[in-house]
């Protein structure tokens, strides 16, 4: 069976996974052969370019209909996809038939034309232009119609990770910053995120199914309902943690603090949660894009998340 990924794909599952990445490229044509003969599946054309460390592409099932078999490389932040997609049930969202735990694997449904709610072009992103509101404002409806308890899920589906984790990661990372983040990152910064940590650890309200990447790009065009959610990145937490990579982004295309306001004001009425809830999301997305900036060595980048987190700040 011949199975190509977008070069972009390849080399970045090659090059940020260390020893595992070489091995899952040479692993996944087996994968994928494995696949097609349990559930019935024929490759039915190439891979879906966009992603950066799945294989994703259109299959036709054993009576006749098309479908999408995606074999990602899991990670903390997408391992709770088909959790959250088997709570969806098509709510929203594009359906998921089938979910093999050994490897990952979704067999889902094919959101055609696919077309994105809104382009995603990379930071700066483009949400937060005013011509582009009344889609961010689409976006929230979705994610509040997404928004709900999680129940009871089949064995082998993974937990969703907890929003609780991330807190805790950030409690460490700012609060004995290593010395590049605190060399660059300003101490009054350092103390504002001390503050909203310690807030945002007593979660309020019920704990939900919430999206880490809620950016309109994920959104798409389809057949079955005008807009379907695809790719989440599902985790278990508050309400208002939908709220923090939205206002981020937003905030982007012109961080100032007048800006930053009227976006979080205006999101969090969207998406129905406490604006002050929203808005220390938002910061501490911002704050932990700061680190990851310095990290990967990006100053263009970490420029934009400065400015980002002052402006919030």
């Amino acid at each position: 069976m011949s199975i190509s990924l977008p070069p972009g794909v390849a080399e970045n599952i090659a090059g940020n996974f260390g020893e595992r990445g070489p091995r899952w490229l040479a692993a996944l044509p087996g994968v994928v052969e494995k696949l097609c003969g349990a559930w019935g599946l024929e490759v039915a054309g190439a891979s879906f370019g966009g992603g950066t460390h799945s294989w994703v592409a259109p299959v036709r099932r054993a009576e006749g209909s098309v479908a999408v078999l995606k074999v990602p490389v899991v990670d903390e932040e997408n391992r709770g996809e088909p959790t959250g997609l088997y709570c969806y049930r098509g709510d929203g969202a594009v359906c998921l038939y089938e979910f093999d735990p050994e490897s990952g694997a979704m067999l889902l449904e094919w959101a055609r034309p696919g077309t994105e709610l809104l382009y995603q072009p990379g930071f700066p992103s483009l949400e937060g232009r005013p011509e582009n509101i009344a889609k961010v404002e689409r976006a929230c409806g979705l994610y509040r119609r997404l928004r709900r308890e999680p129940g009871m899920v089949p064995a082998g589906f993974p937990e969703l990770p907890a929003a609780a984790g991330m807190i805790a990661e950030w409690v460490e990372m700012f609060g004995e910053p290593e010395a590049a983040v605190a060399e660059v990152i300003p101490a009054r910064l350092l103390e504002r995120a001390a503050d909203r940590c310690a807030e945002l650890a007593v979660p309020v309200g019920p704990l939900l199914v919430v999206n880490r990447d809620t950016h309109l790009g994920n959104i798409v065009a389809a057949e079955r309902e005008p807009w379907l959610l695809i790719d989440p990145k599902a985790y278990l937490g508050e309400a208002a943690f939908d709220a923090g990579f939205l206002v981020m982004i937003q905030v982007q295309s012109d961080p100032t603090p007048t800006h930053a306001r009227a976006v979080v004001e205006r999101t969090a009425a969207a998406l129905e949660v406490s604006a002050d809830r929203a808005h220390a999301w938002a910061f501490m997305r911002s704050m932990e894009e700061i680190v990851w900036a310095i990290e990967d060595e990006e100053p263009q980048d970490l420029r934009l998340h400065l400015a980002v987190a002052t402006a919030l700040a």
